[in-house]
């Protein structure tokens, strides 16, 4: 796939495109597996000396994005004005360091600050790469990129399932957080090297009209406030995240206490799925999502809106039939179905807006997606769990999907009529 044609004054050439989507994907992949090496964890604490309870498991999960949501708008103004590699850099290093923190920790109190630091590295990365991709590919090209961009979620994730389940059984714990955090802070110096074009270099023949305001920095957050695809795109981001936030945290947990599978492949089983099930779905996705964008200016809402609402009730049997033999089929199916919205809504996100707000556009998506989804999913669902079962909390996955599938397909549907 080529970017931007290197006549382009300020694009970068094909080879250096290219080399810096397999960076951003790498370092991508670190990102998630640091993330969600604590979901491995969780029946291991709970039986630790610190002695966690469900709900304060989930606060783990939710402290770390609570931090990084709030973080996320600061990194947005930060990446729509300055050098984008080294913000990058800087993010890699301190959440690094703090994932290889949470092993020392001695209370719950110390283990939740740990994974709360991880949240200011993540914001700047998360904010800052989409908007640096899309400065290297033009918009008809995005929805692959953001596909393999977006398939270290997948990947990454169930590394962080593998290696953590792994490094728990034959190490304890605290090594699994050593084992997942250390090798970040080479991957810092790696992201210094990524150039940094020119804001919009690769959308000068969609330039808006001569004297339209450039809304930048804080003034940003206003205008991306009455995009109404943008607002529809997000809202829909946001049921999904809480959705698919509260699954990739209490899977491995509900296979080994509901099912009755032993940890270990409780944790290797769901990081495979989610492994292969997110490679394919996020690749076909976007690659869908380009190909219908020649017919329909709404394709990437189509896509994510029509999948989720497929996973629906493919999620459903998946949390409630006990025979392995239907439930571990239909969660293949689900995950699939899910993972084929990541590249186009990202895509839809990033081509909603103008290009000095991009990074602004991406830190709005992350506050909203956040303070909407995964920052109340994981603990909601533990309360749930505490007070009735795993088993009944979870049935909160699927509703969620529902919620987030009729958003998007309804902003398909009225996409025109705006």
């Amino acid at each position: 796939m080529s970017p931007t044609p290197p006549d382009a004054p300020g694009a970068v050439t094909a080879r250096l495109a290219a080399r810096g989507l397999a960076i951003l994907t790498l370092v991508n992949l670190f990102n998630y597996l640091d993330r969600f090496v604590v979901a491995s964890l969780v029946e291991s604490l709970r039986n630790s000396e610190l002695r966690l309870t469900d709900t304060q498991a989930g606060a783990l999960m939710t402290g770390f994005i609570v931090v990084y949501m709030v973080a996320s708008p600061f990194f947005g103004v930060l990446g729509d004005r300055g050098s984008r590699p080294r913000l990058l850099a800087l993010g890699v290093f301190v959440w690094s360091l703090a994932t290889a923190a949470a092993g020392l920790a001695r209370s719950f109190a110390s283990l939740f600050a740990a994974r709360a630091a991880v949240g200011i590295g993540e914001a700047a990365y998360g904010t800052i790469a989409p908007s640096l991709l899309a400065d290297y590919f033009p918009r008809e090209k995005r929805g692959r990129v953001y596909a393999i961009f977006f398939c270290a979620i997948p990947i990454g994730s169930a590394l962080g399932y593998v290696v953590g389940g792994l490094a728990d059984t034959h190490l304890g714990w605290r090594a699994a957080f050593y084992v997942a955090g250390l090798p970040g802070l080479l991957l810092a110096l790696l992201a210094l090297t990524l150039p940094d074009p020119p804001r919009g270099v690769t959308d000068a023949a969609e330039a808006p009209p001569p004297g339209t305001p450039k809304d930048s920095g804080w003034s940003s957050y206003l205008a991306l406030a009455k995009n109404r695809p943008f607002r529809l795109a997000v809202l829909g981001y946001a049921a999904y995240t809480f959705g698919l936030g509260a699954m990739a945290f209490w899977m491995p947990a509900f296979l080994e206490r509901v099912r009755g599978v032993p940890k270990e492949t409780a944790t290797i089983r769901f990081g495979l799925v989610v492994v292969v099930t997110g490679f394919v779905g996020t690749f076909a996705g976007g690659f869908l999502g380009d190909a219908l964008l020649k017919r329909t200016k709404e394709a990437y809402l189509w896509v994510s809106g029509v999948a989720t609402l497929l996973a629906v009730p493919f999620a459903v049997v998946a949390l409630t039939a006990a025979a392995p033999g239907v439930y571990f089929p239909a969660l293949v199916v689900a995950q699939l179905l899910v993972f084929a919205s990541t590249g186009p809504i990202n895509s839809a996100i990033v081509n909603d807006v103008l290009p000095w707000q991009r990074a602004a556009a991406v830190a709005a998506c992350n506050f909203t997606i956040h303070v909407l989804g995964d920052v109340p999913s994981p603990p909601l669902l533990g309360a749930v769990s505490d007070a009735s079962t795993l088993a009944n909390a979870v049935l909160l996955v699927p509703a969620a999907f529902l919620v987030g599938g009729a958003i998007w397909t309804w902003g398909a549907l009225t996409g025109r009529r705006a």
